[in-house]
Formats: C-alpha cells, structure tokens, sequence
C-alpha cells in the first residue's frame, strides 16, 4: 500500500505570510513521516507553483518518495518538450516519476485553458493519447512520431529517462471511455469517485479492458485521489472543508463532495472511510490536505502519517475486486 500526499502548491493553500520556499520542508518532511508519494497539481485557474518545476525542485531533496502529477494538463505544454522536461525530472529523481494525467473538464475547469494553449477543445482525449504515445516514442529514442493529429519528423536525440520506456503514466477519469482507455493504454488509474462502491466498479471495468488488451492487471496501478481533514469530529471536520472548498472551488462542500471523494471526521473516522476505498481495490492513496495554511497543512500531514500503518494493514484483506 502505497500512501502519498499532494503538495499545497496553489496560493489558496496559503496564509498571507506562508513561504511558497517552504514547500520544498514540506516535502521533505512528509517523505521522513512515512508517505511514501509526493504529488503536486497542474492548473492555470488559479496562482500555483508551476507543476514540473516543484517536482525537479524536489528530486535532488528527497531520496525514497516517489514524484508524481495529480495531474498534469499536457495540453498546457508543447508536446516534445514536456517529454524532454519529464525525462529530465525522471533522471535528477533517479527514476521516481509517476506521471498521472489528464484532459481537462467542461466548462471552467477545462475549456478556456484550450483556448489558452491555442488549441481546439474537440479531439481532445485522442490528443491526450497521442501525446502519451509520443512520450513514450521519444523515452525509447525515436527520432519521427507519425498519429492522427500530432506529427513529428527530424526529432534530434531527446534525454532519456532513467527507467527504459520511461516513467510509468496514469490517467485520471471515470468515465466509460476512460475506463476503456486506461486498460488498454495506461499504467495506473487516478480518479476521484465520492463512493467507494463506483470505484470497485470502474476498476473492474479498467481490468476487464485491460485483459482484452492482453494486459494483466497488475500492469494498472489502482490509485485515488482523496481530499483528507482530521478533525475533533465530522461536523467540525465538515466545517473546515467546507472554507477550503470554497477558497479552492468556489463552491460550497456539499457541490464538492458530489464529484470529488471528501473523507473527514475523526482520526477512526477517516480510517474506517479510507478503509472502504482500500477494500475497493485501492493501492495507491494520493491524499490532499483539506487545510488553509501551511501550518495547518503540516498539522494535518502528521495527523495522516499517524494512520499509515493502519491504512497499510487494511490491504492484508482482500479488495472488493480481488475476491470477486
């Protein structure tokens, strides 16, 4: 079990007279408390420290976590040299980088960034996938990429990474085509499912279209993305998340929980909601810290590296999909 935790890069994790330099502590600290993750987020919605550029300034900090992207946006970048920056990243890690991707969403969590990146919002998962696929082309050392939308010749030699084909790449997403094209293309799946019962079944749904690609399912990481608050209680807990909510979102807690698993309460609490993801199958916990300073944030990381040993025995059950 695999427990990891997202970086608060975003200004609304800050308090006015937080050091965005800390987060490097951060990170540091959270790898000697146990996680054994750190994850960073990608966006141009509100002011954050650049994805890539948190994560190279980790690599040369820490020793054992892995590095990852919860997730990051390609389309933000130009393809060839994302692939370049990834590698580089991958290297200066000694191969920790997990790369977790994604398309973007309707409305404003999606569009206006392709319009940003002067790129049309149609085609975009096909986009997404070709971009992975020249990732991964380039990793090997190819010199020419030949898909349907991105096309590439004369490619001069790129830095591989230090893992032959490169970081493994997750996607994030539940929909049916999703789950479709993460068994057959993807090394691990990332969604954010408020019910645990909808994860066991997409991850059914990614393993059975995993096997149809020829694929076992022990190629596909099963991963969550879960925003976490340890509180006095699930009320007081609610409340908390509720500030953060609106200071990340702009919406209220309960518009959040309806699409993004929320886990608050007691440290038993959140345990025994943790728990019913780890039966659904989860073996990768990225946890976002439901806090609104860097205080705060590193209160909640000690509380969560409390639990990880529990967290970590509850895989001794078998998961939902495992015993079917």
């Amino acid at each position: 079990m695999d427990i990891g935790v997202l970086l608060p890069t975003g200004t609304a994790q800050w308090a006015a007279a937080d050091d965005p330099r800390e987060l490097v502590a951060f990170g540091r600290h959270a790898e000697r408390s146990g996680f054994s993750s750190l994850f960073v987020n990608d966006s141009l919605l509100s002011p954050r420290i650049e994805a890539l550029t948190m994560l190279a300034a980790l690599a040369p900090v820490t020793g054992t976590a892995t590095l990852g992207t919860a997730a990051l946006l390609p389309f933000l970048r130009r393809p060839v040299q994302a692939a370049q920056s990834l590698a580089s990243i991958d290297l200066l890690s000694g191969g920790r980088l997990t790369v977790a991707v994604g398309a973007g969403f309707p409305g404003r969590f999606g569009r206006p960034l392709y319009t940003l990146s002067e790129l049309p919002w149609e085609r975009r998962f096909a986009r997404l996938d070709e971009t992975v696929a020249l990732w991964r082309a380039l990793w090997d050392g190819a010199d020419a990429f030949h898909g349907d939308i991105l096309r590439f010749d004369g490619i001069p030699p790129m830095t591989r990474p230090a893992r032959p084909g490169g970081p493994p790449v997750w996607l994030g997403g539940a929909t049916p085509a999703a789950l479709a094209r993460t068994g057959r293309l993807y090394d691990g799946w990332l969604p954010y499912p408020p019910d645990p019962d909808d994860y066991a079944s997409g991850l059914h749904d990614v393993r059975r279209a995993a096997a149809d690609a020829g694929r076992a399912a022990e190629d596909i990481t099963p991963a969550l993305f879960v925003s976490v608050r340890i509180d006095e209680d699930v009320e007081s807990g609610r409340r908390a998340l509720d500030g953060y909510a609106r200071a990340t979102y702009g919406m209220p807690l309960p518009e959040l929980e309806q699409i993004q698993a929320v886990v608050t309460g007691s440290a038993d609490q959140v345990l025994e909601r943790l728990g019913r993801y780890v039966a659904a199958g989860v073996r990768h916990l990225v946890v976002r810290l439901g806090a609104l300073d860097l205080r705060s944030q590193r209160d909640q990381l000690d509380r969560v590296a409390d639990l990880i040993p529990a967290v970590g025995r509850a895989t001794d059950q078998p998961s939902a999909e495992e015993g079917s």
